[in-house]
This record gives C-alpha cells, sequence and structure tokens, in this order.
C-alpha cells in the first residue's frame, strides 16, 4: 500500500487521463491536439518543474524539443529522453520533473523531442521523428561517448529501437541506454498480460490494445520496430530496463532484457515489487520512485565514466 500522498498523486494522474480515455473509447467528439493538452496540463500539476533547472524550446532534427539545463553550469553529458504515452497521448510538458532530476543527477543537458503522434501520425512516423532528433543531437557534433538515451513506456521501447536503427544506419550508437517499464511487446502475449491485468492501475490490456490499433494502422504488433522483443538487438549499448512487479508490460521487459543478455549486450535487469507503470513520475513523493532513479543515474554515470577513463588512457603518452 502506497503512503496516502503518493496515492493521492497516482489518483491525480489516474483522474488526469480521464479525458484520453474518454477519447480511446469513443466517449469524447474532441481532437486528439486536445485531449493531449488537457492531459498534459493535468500531469504539470502533480508533476512541477524541480528547481535550479532552466527550459527553452528549439528545433530538434524535424521537430521542436524541449530542453532542461541546470542554471549552473551544465558538464559534456547529454541526455535524449524519449516521453511515453502509446505513441499517441503523450507530451514533453509533463517531464520537467522528471527529467529536471536527471539532468540535475547526470549534470546534463536533457533534450525532449515533442515527436508526433498517431493517429494523426501513425507507425512508424514517432519512432522516424525520435531518429531525426538523435541524428540531429550528433550533427551538433555531440560526442556519443557522451550521449545517452532514457525513455518511458513507449519512449522505453523506442530507446532499444534507437540504438538498433543507429547500428544499422553505421552511425555511432549512444554510451547506454535506459528503459523505464518499457511497452516492448505490443502483441501482449506474456504472462503478466493475463496474471496482471487489473493490478497495475494505469494500463489494461484492453486500454494498451486500443493504443497499438491507433499507433499500428495496420502494421503487424510484431514489426520489430514497434516490439523490440521481435528485434535482433546484437551489438548495442549497455543497457538498465526497470519494470515494476504489477505491471502487465513485465512479460514483455523480462523477455527484451533476456534478449539483449543472449546477444551479449550488457543488461541490467530491475524488477520492483508492487510497483506500477512508470512509477517513476513520482520521484519527490515516492521512495520506490527516487531509489529507482537513483539506480539508474548510478548505471549512467558508470558508463559514462569509462568512458572518459578510456579516453583518457588512450590520450596518454
Amino acid at each position: 500500500m502506497l503512503a496516502k500522498n503518493a496515492q493521492n498523486v497516482l489518483d491525480g494522474w489516474i483522474t488526469a487521463a480521464g479525458p484520453v480515455v474518454q477519447k480511446l473509447y469513443g466517449q469524447s467528439e474532441d481532437c486528439w491536439p486536445n485531449v493531449r493538452k488537457q492531459y498534459m496540463q493535468g500531469l504539470e500539476k502533480i508533476f512541477p518543474a524541480v528547481s535550479g533547472v532552466s527550459w527553452k524550446t528549439l528545433t530538434l532534427g524535424n521537430m521542436s524539443a524541449m530542453v532542461g539545463e541546470r542554471h549552473e553550469h551544465a558538464g559534456s553529458s547529454v541526455v535524449l529522453y524519449i516521453h511515453g504515452g502509446g505513441y499517441v497521448h503523450g507530451g514533453v510538458e509533463a517531464y520537467r520533473g522528471l527529467t529536471g532530476r536527471i539532468a540535475t543527477a547526470l549534470n546534463a543537458t536533457v533534450y525532449v523531442p515533442d515527436y508526433r503522434q498517431a493517429p494523426d501520425f501513425p507507425f512508424p512516423t514517432p519512432i522516424e521523428d525520435v531518429f531525426s532528433a538523435y541524428r540531429a543531437l550528433l550533427d551538433r557534433g555531440i560526442n556519443p561517448k557522451n550521449l545517452v538515451l532514457v525513455g518511458d513506456s513507449a519512449g522505453g521501447a523506442m530507446v532499444i529501437t534507437m540504438m538498433r536503427k543507429a547500428r544499422d544506419a553505421g552511425i555511432p550508437l549512444p554510451a547506454a541506454g535506459v528503459a523505464f517499464s518499457p511497452w516492448a511487446d505490443l502483441t501482449h502475449s506474456g504472462l503478466s498480460a493475463t496474471v496482471r491485468d487489473g493490478i497495475d492501475p494505469l494500463c489494461s490490456i484492453d486500454f494498451l490494445t486500443r493504443l497499438a490499433r491507433e499507433f499500428l494502422a495496420g502494421e503487424l504488433p510484431t514489426h520489430p520496430d514497434a516490439s523490440p522483443v521481435y528485434a535482433d538487438v546484437q551489438g548495442l549499448s549497455p543497457t538498465l530496463i526497470q519494470i515494476g512487479e504489477n505491471e502487465v508490460m513485465l512479460s514483455g521487459a523480462m523477455k527484451l532484457a533476456s534478449n539483449l543478455g543472449e546477444a551479449r549486450v550488457r543488461t541490467t535487469l530491475e524488477v520492483w515489487p508492487g510497483m506500477f507503470h512508470v512509477w517513476h513520475l513520482l520521484a519527490g513523493t515516492l521512495p520506490e520512485a527516487d531509489q529507482a532513479l537513483r539506480n539508474a543515474m548510478r548505471f549512467l554515470k558508470d558508463v559514462l565514466s569509462e568512458n572518459n577513463e578510456s579516453d583518457d588512457a588512450t590520450s596518454m603518452p
């Protein structure tokens, strides 16, 4: 059972998602841009920005992106954060709290691309937009050894997909990737889709199936860009996956971690007992969210530090 203040935030999140649920189930005639705006306004109130981080908007690739940077001069580390929302109802505005904490912990600049979403822009547009943002960061001269990917839900799945696409395009991969509650299997064929359905307060299989239908627009859910559990994941960067034990997505995340490990990718999987979908957003209110975020930042710091030590060793006479 959650503490009262954490439960209040979670209840507020569920309430804020009301317009999304109504639209997805055909109970609202409002357009998706308005639905997303209402949802983001609701989340901004319960997941406010943290102090000490400044925000601006710039163009990254073919879209706008929210950029967060500490008031004190940020270091060389760069984070590309990929927001969730089932490729349909997400937005950047609700992430100033979480990404601000990431910027502070890593002394990094955080870019959050505002990629286009279904149903107006279905598969593969959201994925192509994020890959455009990744390429744009490299084109800006950012050293890939200082660049890491972090994402939640659909964005967590895209963390893996971005690394694959970089590998296949012959461009540098990021130093590491972190996936919070990745939506890694749009077939929902794992055991958790049955035994956890109704336990996770934020995601049911029926809800996710409706989102997948909007996003895929006729494409198969086994397409490797949509469901990274069906992808070739050889040669990817070190990856951390964090998933809540109560999530219907649990089986997909575990399968993804297994596939990465068997492909000889350095992989860490954390399963958090009793946690729900993307509990990380409750950092500052929920102790498990704070600890999960600390673990993720420690993982990224270790990889970034190893890269810097490698560069120093290479440059020694």
